[in-house]
């Protein structure tokens, strides 16, 4: 065993102390968090805004805060983008984040001296807590490599922008400078087909132990190195001992992830966001993933079905049910107060506190009226690709309202690795599956307002062209896996 291993271990144990001790004691850690920022608040603009002062209670906070969205902070985010200082976090920001609005262009996310070793640091408590559940901490002497945008940053009164990734990338600790891949120059390529091939060409005859990155981007540079090689990734890297991901959920891509790798190896989820570093998984026994309770942020949830009453219940995090969908909102020391993540949650656990990502509250699909979310297309074409025997690199879901004749329908996306032997027993399957799921969409089906779902099948990098196209490829992006209009639709329509 290495020193660097040695050390990993001992690290590791005294980190999960830690964890273990704020994570026993949530409802005390979490009121802990909300004083501090209340108490940081009273000193901005925004605080005096919204008489941070007289606030002495969860409730009292909820009625002299409205919940927010990007668009309604915004003007405050601006003030802060222009060099105003005590806007929204005592001083200045050391960054922004910047990052692809869904309806407000780029969004600007405010990061502070408070707020960066969240972003720093839960990353690296999610390997310690994986080395200290198993036992493995070889891979610590290996190269790791992390798939993510350019860290080249500008300047702006004093405050720094970039990416989020980029901006983290900063802050590697020196001790894994020599360890990290690929070549400083080669992440600072915005060019990602070019990113993609210099990666290829810095690696594929390197001692990978640790790949990091969204699996659909993570997916093509594992079919290059195959393309270039001829071997799978197992030949290539026989060391590689974990995969790193987030963003999106890694069921869908398993099977063709294994196929290219050879077999298996561990994997660890994330759940990070320029918001923050709400969750990590911490066991590779239990299901979810660790909400960071102790981080600076504290959560409000709403249920995802009275999200859009107009005095939704709130709940914080000693009130939250385990398997209901919940909008999550945050207030955090980056000067976020009560803002909508967007993103619907699920908890696994609450002892401790772990959760799954479920969807987002404005990627969904009811244009009838059946309120479909990510979860339930998700596991539902999991399941019917594990029956049929098919692989599948991409999809996404959108409803065609009109079609030239018979009932209307929801529209599948989907880009195959391997082919079902009966696409329409395949489509049937999922259908039936998302009816299990979905009481709306059931009715809706036995009421005769929609037909069985569609399949469209999108030709091999079709999904990847569309990214392109709309200049989202590589990096932090992702393709919505549904839709409540036609928009994404219409675009891969063009692809095939």
């Amino acid at each position: 065993m290495s020193l660097k291993s040695f050390a990993a271990k001992l690290f590791a144990k005294y980190i999960s102390h830690q964890i273990q001790s704020w994570s026993s004691s949530p409802e005390e850690t979490q009121l802990k968090v909300f004083q501090k920022l209340i108490d940081e608040g009273k000193k901005t603009k925004f605080g005096q805004d919204h008489q941070f002062d007289t606030i002495k209670s969860f409730k009292d906070f909820f009625e002299k805060v409205p919940l927010r969205d990007y668009e309604s902070l915004k003007p405050y985010v601006d003030r802060v983008v222009d060099g105003e200082e005590d806007v929204l976090w005592p001083g200045k920001p050391l960054y922004f984040a910047k990052t692809s609005g869904t309806t407000s262009g780029s969004k600007y996310i405010p990061l502070t001296k408070a707020s960066l070793p969240n972003h720093t640091n839960a990353a690296r408590n999610a390997i310690l807590s994986y080395i200290a559940e198993t036992g493995h901490s070889s891979f610590v002497d290996g190269k790791m490599i992390f798939l993510q945008g350019s860290p080249e940053l500008k300047e702006k009164h004093g405050i720094y922008f970039g990416r989020l990734s980029g901006i983290v990338a900063h802050f590697v600790p020196n001790y894994l400078q020599k360890n990290r891949l690929p070549s400083w120059e080669t992440n600072a390529l915005e060019d990602w087909d070019k990113k993609i091939k210099n990666i290829v060409e810095e690696t594929y005859n390197q001692d990978m132990t640790i790949i990091s990155g969204i699996p659909s981007w993570v997916q093509t540079y594992f079919e290059k190195l195959h393309q270039k090689t001829g071997k799978s990734i197992s030949e290539m890297f026989p060391n590689l001992q974990l995969f790193i991901y987030g963003g999106v959920n890694y069921e869908p891509y398993r099977s063709k992830f294994e196929n290219l790798i050879g077999g298996s190896v561990d994997s660890i989820e994330l759940y990070p966001a320029s918001e923050g570093f709400f969750a990590f998984q911490d066991s590779q026994k239990e299901e979810g993933m660790l909400l960071q309770l102790n981080s600076g942020m504290f959560y409000e949830f709403i249920k995802t079905d009275e999200f859009f009453d107009e005095d939704p219940k709130i709940h914080t995090i000693g009130e939250v049910e385990l398997g209901v969908n919940y909008v999550m909102v945050v207030s955090t020391n980056a000067g976020l107060w009560r803002y909508n993540v967007g993103d619907t949650v699920m908890f696994t656990s609450t002892k401790p506190y772990r959760l799954k990502v479920s969807g987002r509250i404005k990627h969904f699909t009811s244009a009838f009226g059946e309120h479909v979310i990510a979860q339930e297309v998700e596991q539902s074409i999991i399941k019917a690709s594990e029956e049929f025997d098919v692989q599948i690199n991409e999809f996404t879901v959108a409803p065609q309202i009109n079609p030239t004749k018979g009932l209307p329908y929801h529209e599948w996306f989907v880009e195959f690795e391997k082919h079902p032997e009966d696409l329409k027993a395949f489509a049937q399957r999922i259908d039936d599956l998302l009816q299990e799921q979905n009481s709306y969409y059931k009715d809706l089906k036995k009421g005769n307002m929609l037909k069985s779902l569609v399949i469209t099948e999108v030709p091999k990098n079709g999904f990847q062209n569309y990214m392109k196209s709309v200049g989202k490829l590589g990096g932090q992006n992702k393709v919505p896996r549904l839709s409540n209009d036609r928009k994404i639709a219409d675009e891969l329509e063009k692809q095939i």
